[in-house]
């Protein structure tokens, strides 16, 4: 066999070998963040017409649905694990669960799964009981579904909890009906070219760039968290309408207070930030907050306190080593 034809036939399989990796790589994951986001305005709706808090709904279909990466999610729309019942007779999907080839229902989009699932719990007596608690008392819907026998798992409500804590779902229940209405009248008015130019001044090397979003708004990201920079004349309401979350969400994220103003280069984070940074330390320098540092380094505030057994509102001395991790 002659050098060009062992050549050739080596590039050959080369060339198969790597087609065939890449037809066998994996779709791209939802992620948390991801799915809250596609998924928080339609928890809020029904938790104003169902009165089950959004936290409780997000959680579970989050935990469910592998937050939109089950096979039962991705195949059938279905986000809540619920089985078919005697009284369903809408479309249905098999499969393996706690035994073989049971039946599940299956819808036509995600929201209809939403709808089912607060339809489901509110028309069983079992869960009657939960709607006499307060709406903002999650970690009672999560005991409350547990003891109502939804799901098997002896672990399911501390899971409920974890997630809601973790991702700060919880604030969506403060949410109110107003103001979803307004944020729909918002999307259907056009809105106006911005004629203030993007912040130029400098950056942490850290911050990656992402994206350009709505509003020509350009996406960093630091610590795995989105942020994006304050124009002048900005506001939260005005960021979240461009990025299509909830200005109380900017303020959350953020540690703002409600009549706090921004500045032109401000830090804005527009996804919650991590309990913990990527890097060891920092050091403490003259003219610094612990805010300052908290957004710096993408790391929630109360936690940046508690980490180095501070008092909340406490500003260090210069020089003095935080701990970030």
């Amino acid at each position: 066999m002659s050098r060009n034809t062992v050549f050739f036939l080596a590039l050959f399989c080369f060339v198969f070998q790597y087609i065939t990796l890449e037809a066998q790589s994996p779709v791209k994951k939802v992620s948390y963040a991801e799915y809250i986001q596609t998924y928080k305005d339609i928890a809020i709706s029904k938790m104003h017409e169902f009165k089950i808090p959004a936290s409780i709904t997000l959680a579970q279909g989050l935990l469910e649905s592998g937050s939109g990466n089950s096979e039962l999610t991705v195949n059938a729309n279905n986000h809540f694990g619920i089985k078919c019942h005697k009284e369903w007779t809408g479309m249905t999907y098999t499969m393996d669960d706690d035994e073989k080839n049971e039946c599940f229902r299956k819808y036509a989009t995600a929201e209809e799964s939403y709808n089912d699932h607060s339809y489901f719990l509110t028309s069983r007596p079992r869960y009657a009981t939960l709607f006499e608690l307060d709406i903002k008392d999650y970690k009672g819907w999560a005991y409350g579904l547990k003891s109502a026998g939804y799901a098997t798992n002896p672990r399911y409500a501390e899971m409920l909890i974890k997630i809601i804590e973790e991702n700060d779902l919880y604030l969506f229940d403060s949410e109110s009906k107003e103001a979803i209405a307004k944020k729909d009248d918002n999307k259907k008015k056009p809105v106006k070219e911005s004629t203030v130019s993007e912040y130029s001044g400098p950056k942490n090397e850290g911050f990656k760039f992402l994206e350009v979003a709505e509003g020509n708004r350009k996406i960093y990201v630091n610590n795995n968290v989105k942020l994006t920079y304050a124009r002048k004349g900005d506001s939260p309401q005005i960021i979240a309408h461009d990025l299509g979350i909830h200005a109380f969400q900017v303020l959350q994220y953020n540690e703002l207070g409600k009549d706090e103003t921004l500045t032109a280069g401000q830090i804005v984070y527009v996804e919650p930030k991590k309990r913990k940074a990527s890097v060891e330390s920092h050091v403490f320098r003259k003219g610094e907050t612990m805010r300052d540092v908290s957004q710096l380094y993408g790391i929630k505030l109360k936690a940046l306190y508690k980490k180095n057994k501070m008092a909340e509102g406490h500003e260090p001395d210069s020089g003095t080593r935080l701990s970030l991790r």
